[in-house]
């Protein structure tokens, strides 16, 4: 009798009460433990319907060849050769099985690739759809409505009529009555004191932008919901972001380069602004939708300035000329090109009157254009000038104050003389400052660069109120808000901060 596992003679032999077929015991109870079938018929079995069998031990006879010392090496040696040619088997059949298994594991990386490379496809032909959607039927900001051609670029810039004697006489009429009531205006009894922005601590810092982009590049804050603040960044895209729901609102995107200023419309808030390095402007309506998309300018454009009727809105480029829009109807009204300006802008800014416009150039000058005739009234001299590119610029709400900020620091400048009176760097060699930012009151400059500093200006005197040093990377923008009681700051990290009293 033999076991139907091994094929040898049993020591302890058990049979199976169902199939009847005779096993080694230790054998079939492994077995059992592991399968819980009849080896032989793949019936269930359990160790219950086995019966033990008696038999007689016996001694295993000695083959014929293991009887000599000659005859057990040879049996060793034949064992040996065999164990050998086993081992080379094996080592055969593992070299297949990792052949098999690197072609198959490189296959499947090919198709996780094509996979990946067929849904980036997927989603960018969405997003391009999704943008065309938006901006096939371009409706005014308003009530007008301003169809995108699809002609070639002269064709479609429509024909400019210049800034007409009504838009001045909406112009001046404001700056008259904006000039009178800064005489009569005193500081806010809510603005924050200096005591108090001094112990402005970082309230929040929200990522608004992709990974895979260089941060932001611009922001600013709702005009009368302390809540809402819009950013442009590097991925070309422009968000509004809500505090208090501390959620992003809206997304937009059409631009397909980086943005270079971002402005809500302050009387029409709902309206927000964009500039792009990829040569046009773009005005947004609050859901999101693009109302219009400006293309008068060939090269980037840098900056953006809203009017403060909030009707007309300037934008400067590195074409070396400024575009004058009506946005309501969201045409431009008179593009100048200088004869004496042959470098590219890289800031412009309307003076709160809203009369006045200043602007800087790439080749470090500063020049205050008069709106009645589109004309430079002001250049600054040379020597009193940056040494480098200016990268922002703000005018004080007291009417006679512009700051300049560039490379080599920062200058003040009062626009009665005009003449530069005071001249600082607030960081040290090699460190530039990006952006500077007056509040409302006048009464406080925000400059960024290294990291953020707030200083009050009186009298011509300039003193340090905070410093915040927690911002990882380069600051890019800042904004105040109303009564300086927040303050925003953009960088290069892609965080939104805002600074407040905890």
């Amino acid at each position: 009798m033999f076991c139907s596992i091994s094929g040898q003679t049993p020591e302890d032999p058990v049979v199976s009460t169902k199939s009847g077929h005779l096993y080694e015991k230790r054998l079939i109870e492994k077995h059992l433990r592991e399968e819980g079938t009849d080896p032989v018929t793949k019936e269930a079995l359990s160790v219950d319907e086995l019966l033990s069998l008696k038999a007689n031990p016996a001694v295993k006879p000695r083959p014929p060849t293991a009887t000599s010392v000659p005859g057990l090496l040879s049996l060793f040696h034949n064992e040996w050769d065999a164990l050998m040619l086993e081992q080379h088997s094996l080592r055969e059949q593992l070299n297949s099985v990792r052949q098999e298994l690197s072609q198959s594991l490189y296959q499947h990386d090919a198709a996780c690739r094509v996979i990946a490379r067929l849904i980036q496809e997927r989603d960018t032909a969405r997003a391009e759809l999704a943008t065309a959607q938006k901006a096939a039927p371009v409706a005014a900001v308003n009530n007008g409505k301003r169809a995108l051609e699809a002609e070639d670029e002269s064709a479609a810039k429509k024909a400019k009529g210049g800034i007409t004697p009504e838009i001045l006489g909406v112009m001046t009429g404001l700056s008259k009555d904006l000039s009178k009531g800064r005489k009569k205006r005193k500081p806010a009894a809510e603005l924050a004191t200096a005591e108090e922005i001094a112990e402005y601590t970082q309230v929040l810092s929200q990522p608004l932008h992709k990974t895979t982009s260089q941060g932001i590049t611009c922001c600013d804050l709702h005009p009368t919901d302390a809540n809402i603040m819009v950013t442009g960044g590097m991925d070309h895209d422009v968000v509004v972001f809500d505090k208090g729901a501390g959620k992003i609102t809206s997304k937009m995107t059409g631009h397909s380069k980086k943005i270079t200023a971002v402005n809500f419309v302050p009387k029409t808030p709902e309206v927000v602004v964009s500039s792009s390095a990829d040569k046009t402007t773009r005005v947004w309506k609050g859901d999101g939708t693009c109302a219009a998309v400006l293309s008068e300018h060939s090269k980037d454009v840098t900056s953006l300035s809203v009017h403060p009727t909030s009707k007309y809105f300037v934008t400067a480029s590195l074409d070396s000329s400024w575009c004058f829009y009506d946005l309501e109807s969201a045409q431009c009204c008179q593009q100048v090109k200088h004869s004496k300006v042959e470098s590219g802008y890289t800031a412009a800014t309307f003076h709160p009157d809203g009369l006045i416009l200043g602007t800087a150039t790439q080749d470090n000058l500063i020049r205050i254009w008069d709106m009645k005739s589109q004309d430079i009234v002001w250049v600054n001299p040379a020597e009193d000038g940056h040494a480098s590119p200016v990268t922002g610029m703000s005018f004080s709400e007291n009417g006679y104050h512009l700051a300049t900020c560039a490379a080599d620091g920062i200058r003040l400048w009062d626009l009665r003389k005009p003449k530069c009176f005071k001249t600082f760097n607030p960081y040290a060699q090699g460190t530039a400052t990006n952006c500077v930012k007056f509040d409302y009151s006048g009464m406080y400059l925000g400059v960024g660069g290294g990291d953020v500093k707030i200083y009050g200006v009186k009298s011509g005197d300039v003193k340090v109120i905070k410093e915040f040093q927690d911002v990882p990377k380069a600051v890019t923008a800042l904004s105040f808000g109303t009564n300086a009681k927040m303050v925003a700051v953009a960088s290069k990290d892609r965080n939104l901060r805002l600074y407040s009293t905890a």
